[in-house]
């Protein structure tokens, strides 16, 4: 059986209990995890320490911490803590994000980052067993660290973000878990692929690897104004959040990706709106009345090796509408 997750908002939130609350009302309704972003708020670590402290069942997660922002020691350290707040139900989700983020918000070089996001995992694996790290890297090097605490009697999960085939199937070789989004079905069917070719090149059953397929859901009285909502969503984040998710898309299929890509770029925000059509919105995303948005997620259901949907809510909803929308696509429906 597909888990269901939540991928919690963090935009326009107006406090940390209200995003806690989230995390209750998911635990509530049957979620099995709820991953909260990082982006350019709240840290990530803070809020995820107050829902930890706030749920009993439902397991947590970072999705994602990026790996330039943090010392892969200072990681490990954290999902070690994080651990032991939550007594067990942490989940780290670790990924390099992209260069506009990296290089023009926190000032350092983006680099390699399938290299970086590597390495990260092994130094975070080496923190969290306890044992002394030496490690000698390409980017990283770091002699005679070793927790001060007891390390995690269980060590939680390390799981990555990744867009391309070449970044999933390195997903497929050293991580627990691996998170899509922007895929279609098929889209994650190809990952899928990427993620057991890996596996195979690392000696390594790809059953170990819990696939998680992010989906931008929305289901609101008026399923008009949802999908309005899931298409600037969508727009925003092919045109505006760099060049992954135009990438990704036109891997899949999509030649208007670059118009949309451009158009926003450009400064004509209605015509990117207009070029994510209604099959993009459907291929891409759950979004309209009730039925039809559980119809589209069982779509993703019926994919062999998925084996959690994450989701999310678009980044211009309210706390009514994503309420709405939790409780529409709840495990329990």
């Amino acid at each position: 059986m597909t888990d269901r997750d939540v991928h919690l908002p963090v935009a326009a939130q107006p406090t940390i209990d209200s995003i806690a609350d989230y995390a209750r009302t998911a635990e509530d309704a049957g979620y099995d995890c709820a991953w909260l972003p990082e982006t350019w708020g709240r840290d990530g670590v803070t809020v995820l320490s107050a829902m930890a402290e706030r749920t009993e069942t439902i397991d947590i997660g970072s999705s994602i911490l990026n790996t330039y922002s943090r010392s892969p020691a200072l990681l490990g350290q954290t999902a070690a803590t994080l651990q032991e707040l939550s007594d067990g139900r942490f989940r780290l989700g670790l990924g390099p994000s992209g260069p506009v983020v990296i290089e023009n918000w926190h000032g350092v070089e983006f680099g390699n980052p399938l290299k970086r996001t590597r390495e990260t995992v092994e130094i975070v694996r080496e923190v969290l067993s306890g044992e002394t790290v030496n490690y000698d890297g390409d980017d990283f090097q770091l002699s005679g660290f070793r927790l001060r605490c007891d390390p995690p009697e269980t060590t939680p999960p390390i799981e990555v973000t990744g867009m391309g085939p070449k970044a999933v199937e390195l997903a497929g070789r050293f991580s627990d878990g691996w998170h899509g989004i922007m895929l279609t079905p098929e889209g994650m069917a190809d990952r899928i692929e990427d993620i057991e070719r890996g596996a195979d090149l690392g000696d390594r059953d790809p059953d170990d690897v819990q696939v998680t397929a992010g989906v931008t859901c929305c289901v609101l009285d008026d399923p008009d104004e949802a999908r309005a909502l899931t298409r600037q969503h969508v727009a925003f984040y092919v045109g505006g959040m760099g060049t992954f998710y135009r990438d990704a898309l036109e891997r899949q299929g999509y030649d208007e990706a670059t118009e949309i890509y451009d158009s926003w770029q450009e400064g004509d925000r209605e015509r990117a709106l207009e070029l994510v059509d209604e099959n993009i919105l459907d291929d891409l995303c759950a979004a309209g009345d009730p039925e039809t948005a559980r119809e589209q997620l069982e779509r993703y259901e019926d994919v062999d090796g998925i084996d959690a949907i994450a989701v999310s809510f678009p980044r211009g909803a309210d706390e009514e509408q994503v309420r709405q929308t939790m409780e529409a696509v709840a495990p329990e429906n």
